[in-house]
C-alpha cells in the first residue's frame, strides 16, 4: 500500500558575480529543508502527497474523526461539514476538535478551500467532491493541492456514479494506513487498525443470534428512501454486529430505494443516521405514517437505533457503531447476551 518516502534534494550553488571568472570550486549555500513526499494507492492508482502534510483541509465528520484518531489536529488548516457531530467527536477524542478552524458549516465551495491554502484535501465523491461545484480532485491538482479520496467513495468506473471498490472494513483500513503515512503517523495508524481488528474479533466470537436478523439502515426518506449498499460503512457495521443488512445486494455505497423495498425486506430493526435537516422524530413519524411500513414489527415494537452521521459513514468510529448495534440487538432479544462492552454510549433520542 505505502511506498517508501522519496526526498527531493535542492542544491544551490553560489558564487559572487565579481569573482565568477576565478571561481573554480563553488561553495554550496545551505539548502532549504528538503520536500518529503509519500506515494500511496488511492482508489486503485498511485498518488503522491507531501509528507508529513502540514495544512490539510478535511471535509465531513467521518474524515475529521480520522484526523482526530491519528492525533493530527496540528496538521489541519481547516474543516467543513461538521454538522451536529461535534458532541460525539469530543466524547471520543477530547477537546482537540475545538482547536480546529471551521471554514464552512456544510459542503465547502472551491473558493473556501483555496482560501485555507491547504497542501492536502481529504474528502470524497459526494463527501465534498462534486463536478457540479467544481471542487474535484482534478481541479485541486491544477491548483497545486494534493487531493485524497475517501476509499469508500471511490468510483467503480470513471464517469459513473456508483461507488465502492473494496469491502468496507478494507476501506477503513486503507484510509487509516494511507492518511497515517501522509501525516507521518504510521505507528498510530497501525495501532488503530490493530484495535479495530481486536474488537471485530470479539464481535465474531460473541454468541450468534438463533435466527437471521435483518437491519434496515435508514438515512432519510421522502418519496424514496436513502440507504446504504454493500460497499458502505453500514454493511460493515451491521455484519460485524451479527445481523444482515437489508440492502446488502446493492453494489453501491449510498443509494436510494423504494418504499416497497423497505416493506419487502421485513427488517427486525431500523438503524438511523442522525444529521440535519430530517430529525429522528421526523423519520420515525414518517415510518409510522406509511402504509405497509407502519405495521412492521420493528416499527410497532420500536426497535430503533439512532447514531451520529460520523459513526455510520466510513471511518474508525464504525467499530463503535458495530458494538453499540450489537448491544441494541441484545436488548431487543434478537441476539444472546455477550461480553461486548462499548467504551461509550452514543445513542441519540432514546
Amino acid at each position: 500500500m505505502i511506498r517508501p518516502p522519496s526526498r527531493v534534494p535542492t542544491l544551490i550553488l553560489a558564487c559572487s558575480a565579481a569573482a565568477l571568472a576565478g571561481c573554480a570550486t563553488p561553495r554550496p549555500v545551505a539548502p532549504p529543508p528538503p520536500a518529503a513526499t509519500v506515494t500511496v494507492t488511492n482508489c486503485g492508482v498511485s498518488a503522491t502527497f507531501p509528507s508529513p502534510a502540514k495544512r490539510m483541509f478535511v471535509n465531513d465528520g467521518n474524515m475529521i474523526s480520522i484526523a482526530l484518531a491519528l492525533g493530527a489536529t496540528d496538521q489541519v488548516a481547516a474543516i467543513s461539514s461538521l454538522e451536529a457531530d461535534a458532541p460525539m467527536l469530543r466524547r471520543h477524542y477530547g477537546p482537540g476538535l475545538d482547536r480546529l478552524t471551521v471554514a464552512a458549516p456544510r459542503q465547502p465551495a472551491r473558493e473556501t478551500v483555496l482560501a485555507a491554502r491547504p497542501d492536502v484535501m481529504v474528502a470524497g465523491w459526494n463527501y465534498g467532491y462534486n463536478e457540479a461545484t467544481g471542487l474535484t480532485p482534478d481541479s485541486l491538482r491544477a491548483d497545486g493541492i494534493a487531493p485524497y479520496i475517501l476509499t469508500e467513495s471511490c468510483r467503480q468506473r470513471a464517469g459513473q456514479r456508483a461507488r465502492g471498490i473494496v469491502e468496507p472494513w478494507t476501506a477503513v483500513r486503507d484510509d487509516l494506513t494511507n492518511l497515517g503515512a501522509i501525516t507521518g503517523r504510521q505507528q498510530r495508524a497501525a495501532e488503530l487498525n490493530a484495535d479495530i481488528d481486536r474488537r471485530r474479533r470479539a464481535l465474531r466470537e460473541a454468541p450468534a443470534p438463533t435466527r437471521p436478523v435483518t437491519v434496515f439502515l435508514f438515512d432519510s426518506g421522502t418519496d424514496t428512501v436513502f440507504t446504504s449498499g454493500r460497499f458502505g460503512g453500514p454493511e460493515a457495521i451491521i455484519t460485524a454486529a451479527g445481523a444482515h443488512s437489508a440492502t446488502t445486494d446493492i453494489a453501491d455505497t449510498w443509494t436510494r430505494v423504494s418504499w416497497e423495498r423497505v416493506v419487502a425486506s421485513r427488517p427486525d430493526a431500523f438503524a438511523f443516521v442522525d444529521y440535519p435537516p430530517q430529525s429522528f422524530a421526523d423519520k420515525v413519524a414518517l415510518l409510522r405514517s406509511r402504509d405497509g411500513v407502519k405495521d412492521l414489527p420493528a416499527i410497532t415494537q420500536g426497535r430503533f437505533l439512532n447514531l451520529s452521521y460520523s459513526m455510520w459513514t466510513s471511518g474508525p468510529l464504525n467499530i463503535d457503531a458495530a458494538e453499540q448495534l450489537r448491544k441494541a440487538l441484545e436488548s431487543w432479544g434478537l441476539a444472546p447476551p455477550s461480553a461486548i462492552t462499548p467504551p461509550f454510549d452514543d445513542r441519540l433520542n432514546r
